[in-house]
């Protein structure tokens, strides 16, 4: 019996022995990040048979030491933790595009307003050379904040770019170490016939932890408890002991911009689709590239062009002080066409702006052999709404894009059109010198002096048919001469058709109207002939006259700077918005976002956080429990040393009575 006791007593002590050990172990790992608390299984060994007396108790035994671990917590916390570094990537980006955009100091609309200011004090006072220098000065001004910004913009897209580049050298990293890991893991199973090493399923499951920040990986368990990690729609990054590297390329439809691409076998790159990889922080800027950033780009982009359009058609309508016809004031970017890099048949697309007050803010795509609503052998696919756009029936515009195609493009192949995109960067001042700046109208209108009648005609305006007519080039002037009995106007060129629009901005019932014939009066109604636009009002007298002429008083007129100057208010772009309203409406666009993408980042932070304190209330290591359980297996080594002790006591005294 005493025999019995003293092995019953050492299974005891070696039990406890053990539970310290992992109490210990626990203890010192309470701050390691990833660790789960580990606990020694306990039971007791078999009992043995004495005839006559029942079974007796052969002490205690460890037959396993695990960990706390939830499965289902842990992979709930992965997808939150990379949910949340994807929004938290997001929102530090975007944060950085709403704080240029809204300031009050070094946004747009201040150089905006400075710049149509000054082209009212020249036309206010067009022969003062210091307005026209203001002018001048401010237009620099408004160019180069333009340049600073689209600059701005396109560093952030490159430092994107070096962001996901350094961010797959880390998921590189880990993914190897998740692929030895599953190797070491495999092989200790085996050697213990299957028992845990728990140490390195921790620093296996951190690493997927630290992985699921960088990226939305998602795990599944093999029959040998190794980890197969893929992202997306299953592309591999760990299965076995093998790891897919990941590369970054330039792409295929945009050598500009950095995609992700995986290393296959060989050693060559293959591109992924931005799709693939969603989470994470790679995912997150990804998504603020996609949505954010390049949006951005193309709305001030589309901005500067629309308003160099817009300012330079006006100014090739005026006269400048030399008396002659205005030349462009800005430069105007060109929409950029990137063939695909797979392409092989060499042809060639050209993209031109035929209506800038029809651009949007997205790029396209054209698609070559695909035939239907893109025209004959292409269609034209609107990028930020995924949409075949058709072209317009009556001047086979694409959004106010003129696309031309060349010969011998082969099906499959696709260019990238950005018709905005350098908008900013490539806009400056083409004019130096003060005097080209076209204030004045380059037609006068004026009231016979001896008219009888209240008839008055308006100042006149011209558009862009005036340039090159017979009016603008024969330089005679046009009399109009009012008839009482027939109550029309004549005098209108030969050659020139007459429009006529009522004061309620009806057409006349009465035209339209011959070359050359006779137009009815009406008070207030404007007549457009040869892309000159006059009205007249109240009621002349039979033989009146009026006449338009070219204006010889160009530097006391500031009539083309008055039309100039009234394009700040004037609804030029897409979607009948002016300038200052396109910017606000990307100001509003980028803060909704970053406000929407704050809100959402903080209540997934919250969620992470309570999910992290659910999971380590499982695993984590509780500092007052683990010195409750010091004491108690202290209690219980000393126990079975006691137990040891009087085994020991008993057995010599048996032999003192044997002697």
């Amino acid at each position: 019996m005493s025999n019995s006791m003293f092995y019953t007593g050492l299974s005891g002590l070696n039990a406890a022995q053990a539970a310290l050990v992992t109490t210990g172990h626990n203890t010192a790992n309470v701050n390691t990040a990833g660790y789960s608390r580990q606990s020694a299984q306990i039971a007791s060994n078999a009992g043995v048979n004495t005839a006559g007396t029942g079974y007796f108790g052969g002490g205690a035994k460890v037959v396993d030491v695990t960990r706390s671990y939830d499965r289902y917590l842990t992979t709930q916390l992965n997808q939150t933790q990379s949910a949340n570094a994807a929004l938290e990537t997001y929102s530090t980006q975007i944060g950085q595009i709403d704080n240029l955009l809204a300031n009050q100091t070094s946004g747009l609309n201040v150089q905006l307003q400075t710049f149509f200011n000054h082209v009212q004090t020249m036309a206010n006072s067009p022969a003062d050379p210091s307005a026209r220098q203001q002018l001048l000065s401010s237009s620099q001004a408004l160019a180069s904040q333009f340049n600073a910004m689209g600059k701005y913009l396109a560093d952030v897209n490159a430092d994107v770019n070096q962001q996901i580049a350094g961010s797959l050298e880390q998921v590189n990293g880990y993914t190897g170490q998740i692929a030895s890991l599953n190797k070491q893991i495999a092989l200790l199973g085996n050697a213990t016939g299957g028992q845990a090493p728990n140490d390195l399923l921790d620093q296996r499951d951190r690493l997927v932890s630290d992985l699921s920040q960088l990226v939305d990986a998602k795990v599944v368990v093999q029959e040998d408890g190794q980890y197969g990690v893929f992202v997306g729609n299953g592309q591999t990054l760990v299965l076995g002991d093998k790891a897919t590297r990941l590369t970054t390329v330039s792409a295929a439809s945009d050598p500009g911009r950095t995609a992700l691409a995986t290393l296959n076998a060989a050693g060559k790159a293959v591109e992924m689709q931005d799709g693939t990889i969603s989470g994470g922080a790679i995912g997150g800027l990804l998504q603020f590239r996609n949505e954010t950033l390049g949006a951005a780009q193309n709305a001030v982009g589309r901005m500067a062009i629309a308003l160099a359009g817009s300012v330079n058609a006006q100014q090739r309508l005026g006269l400048d002080l030399n008396g002659e016809m205005g030349t462009d004031l800005f430069s105007q970017a060109s929409p950029g066409v990137i063939s695909n890099l797979k392409n092989t048949s060499g042809a060639t697309l050209t993209a031109a702006f035929f209506d800038v007050s029809q651009l949007t803010t997205s790029d396209y795509r054209l698609d070559v052999g695909a035939g239907g609503a893109g025209g004959p052998g292409f269609t034209v696919t609107r990028l930020s709404d995924n949409t075949v756009v058709a072209p317009d029936p009556a001047t086979g515009a694409y959004d106010g894009l003129k696309l031309s195609l060349s010969p011998g493009a082969a099906a499959g192949e696709s260019f990238l059109v950005q018709p905005t995109r350098a908008g900013a960067t490539d806009l400056s001042v083409r004019l130096a010198n003060p005097a080209k700046l076209a204030a004045a109208s380059p037609v006068a209108s004026a009231s016979a002096p001896g008219n009888r009648g209240s008839g008055v005609i308006g100042p006149a305006r011209v558009d862009a048919a005036y340039v090159g007519s017979a009016t603008q080039q024969g330089g005679a002037a046009v009399t109009l001469k009012y008839d009482s009995a027939s109550g029309t106007l004549s005098g209108f060129p030969a050659g020139a058709a007459v429009t006529v629009t009522l004061a309620n901005g009806a057409p006349d019932p009465a035209g339209p109207y011959a070359p050359g014939s006779a137009v009815k009066y009406a008070a207030g109604a404007s007549m457009t002939f040869d892309g000159i636009t006059v009205s007249l009002s109240g009621a002349p007298a039979n033989g009146d006259t009026f006449k338009v002429a070219k204006n010889a008083g160009g530097a006391s007129d500031g009539g083309n700077a008055l039309r100039m100057g009234a394009l700040q208010n004037q609804k030029t772009m897409a979607g009948g918005a002016s300038f200052s309203d396109a910017y606000s409406q990307l100001v509003s666009s980028v803060g909704n976002k970053a406000r929407q993408v704050e809100v959402s980042n903080a209540a997934q932070t919250s969620l992470t956080s309570q999910i992290r304190a659910a999971q380590q209330s499982v695993s984590g290591v509780n500092q007052d429990e683990e010195t409750a359980n010091l004491l108690m297996f202290q209690q219980m080594y000393q126990a079975s040393a006691k137990v040891i002790q009087t085994a020991s006591t008993l057995f010599d005294t048996v032999l003192g009575i044997a002697r």
